[in-house]
C-alpha cells in the first residue's frame, strides 16, 4: 500500500496559528509555557487530553496510525491514507472551551446514521482526508484543523505511514496464535504474549522528535497497552527521542485491568511489560487510582522499586465506571507539575473526596464532561 507523505513546497490554506496564549506556569521560568507531549491513542490518550488542556495550551498529541476498524478501516481500504479516527478524537479532545468549540468538536464526532454507504462513517474523518488529499501534506492537514476548531494543542501522528499490529496470542487452550489488525489484537481471546508493528520502521515526522526533544513532561499512557501505547516505544526513532529527551516521564495507567488484549494481567505486569518495551528509558513518575485498582499499592512499592515516584490518586469519576475525571487527573498532574507528589496513604489522600479545585480557567466546570477509557478506538 502506498503512504502520504508532504509535498514539498506544498500550500496552506491559510497559515495556521499554533502558539495560542500558552498560560505560563513552568517552574523556574514563569514566562515559558509548560511543554507536554501525550503519547497513545484511541479513548485513552482522549482522556488525558481532556485533563492537560487545563494546565496548558503547549500540548503534543502523538497518535498511534494502526486502526483498522469502524470508519478508519473502511476509509484505509479504499484510500492510502493514514487512518483518521484516533487523530479525529484527540483533536475532539482539545477543543477550546467555547461555544465555538463545543459545536466542532460535536460536529467531527458525528456518526451518519444511515443504510448506506455513508453509515457509521464520521464526518471528522472525512474531513481529515479531505484536507490530506487538498494539501498532500498529512501534518499541514492536521494542523489546519485544529486550527478551524480552536484546539489547545497539536496533534501529530506518530508514524507517516499507515501500520498494522499483529501479534502472538495464547488462548485459554494454551495454544498460541497469530492474529494481526489492531481492533482483532484489541479484542483478541487470551494473553497478548509479543506485538509487532508492520512495517517495523515507518518514517517518523520530524515535528514529533522535535515536540519530545523540547517537553517539559512526556505522559506514556492510558489505553489500549498494546496497540495504543506500546506502538510508540516500539518505533526505534521514537524511543530514542524519548530516551535522550530533558523531559520528565510519566506513566499513567489504565483504571481497569485484565480485560480483551490484557486478558490475566496485572497492574504490575502492564508495568513491567512496558519497560520491557521501554528499553532503557528512564521514567520519573506513576499516576495509578487506588480507587479501581485493587493492587495499586502493590503497584505503587514495585514502582519504587524501579526508581519511579508513584501518585496514587483518585482520577476516575467515582461511580464504579472506569471513566476518567478530567478535572481529578488534571488536579494529579497539577501536583507532579509542582513536584509535589510521591506515595501517598489511603488515610492522606481522602480517595473518595473531590480533587481540589483548578482555578486557572473560569470554564472548567464546563469542561468537566468525563471520559470513557475504553480498550481499542471506535474509528
Amino acid at each position: 500500500m502506498n503512504s502520504i507523505a508532504p509535498r514539498a513546497g506544498g500550500h496552506r490554506i491559510r497559515g495556521a496559528d499554533r502558539s495560542g496564549n500558552a498560560r505560563r506556569g513552568r517552574r523556574g521560568d514563569p514566562q515559558r509555557p509548560l511543554r507536554v507531549v501525550a503519547l497513545g491513542g484511541g479513548h485513552g490518550l482522549a482522556a488525558n487530553l481532556r485533563a492537560l488542556r487545563l494546565l496548558a495550551d503547549d500540548i503534543t498529541a502523538v497518535v498511534t496510525v494502526a486502526d483498522n476498524g469502524g470508519s478508519s478501516g473502511r476509509i484505509r481500504t479504499e484510500m492510502p491514507v493514514l487512518p483518521p479516527g484516533d487523530l479525529r478524537m484527540a483533536l475532539a479532545a482539545l477543543c477550546e472551551d467555547s461555544d465555538w468549540g463545543t459545536i466542532w468538536e460535536d460536529v467531527i464526532q458525528h456518526r451518519f446514521e444511515t443504510d448506506g454507504e455513508l453509515g457509521g462513517h464520521a464526518l471528522g474523518n472525512l474531513l481529515i482526508v479531505s484536507l490530506w488529499q487538498i494539501l498532500d501534506d498529512p501534518i499541514e492537514g492536521l494542523d489546519q484543523m485544529a486550527e478551524l476548531l480552536g484546539a489547545r494543542g497539536r496533534v501529530l501522528p506518530m508514524a507517516l505511514d499507515p501500520l498494522d499490529i499483529e501479534a502472538d496470542v495464547r488462548g485459554a487452550d494454551g495454544e498460541l496464535r497469530l492474529v494481526s489488525g489492531q481492533w482483532q489484537v484489541a479484542t483478541a481471546e487470551g494473553r497478548v504474549e509479543q506485538v509487532r508493528l508492520v512495517p517495523p520502521r515507518p518514517r517518523v515526522p520530524e515535528d514529533v522528535l522535535e515536540a519530545i526533544a523540547r517537553a517539559d513532561w512526556i505522559f506514556v499512557g492510558p489505553g489500549s497497552w498494546y496497540t495504543s501505547v506500546l506502538p510508540h516505544l516500539m518505533i526505534p526513532e521514537i524511543a530514542e527521542a524519548i530516551r535522550t529527551s530533558p523531559a520528565r516521564r510519566c506513566i499513567t495507567t489504565n483504571l481497569s485491568v485484565g480485560a480483551q488484549e490484557a486478558e490475566g494481567m496485572t497492574s504490575l505486569d502492564m508495568l513491567d511489560v512496558l519497560l520491557e518495551h521501554a528499553d532503557g528509558c528512564r521514567f520519573d513518575a506513576l499516576v495509578a487510582d487506588p480507587t479501581t485498582l485493587d493492587d495499586a499499592l502493590e503497584l505503587a512499592q514495585a514502582a519504587k522499586a524501579r526508581g519511579i515516584r508513584a501518585l496514587l490518586r483518585q482520577v476516575s469519576v467515582g461511580d464504579g465506571r472506569p471513566h476518567h475525571d478530567p478535572v481529578r487527573l488534571a488536579a494529579a498532574y497539577r501536583d507532579l507539575f509542582d513536584d509535589a507528589y510521591g506515595d501517598v496513604e489511603p488515610e492522606q489522600d481522602g480517595w473518595g473526596s473531590p480533587a481540589p479545585p483548578l482555578t486557572d480557567r473560569a470554564s472548567i466546570a464546563d469542561a468537566a464532561s468525563n471520559e470513557e477509557d475504553l480498550h481499542g478506538t471506535d474509528g
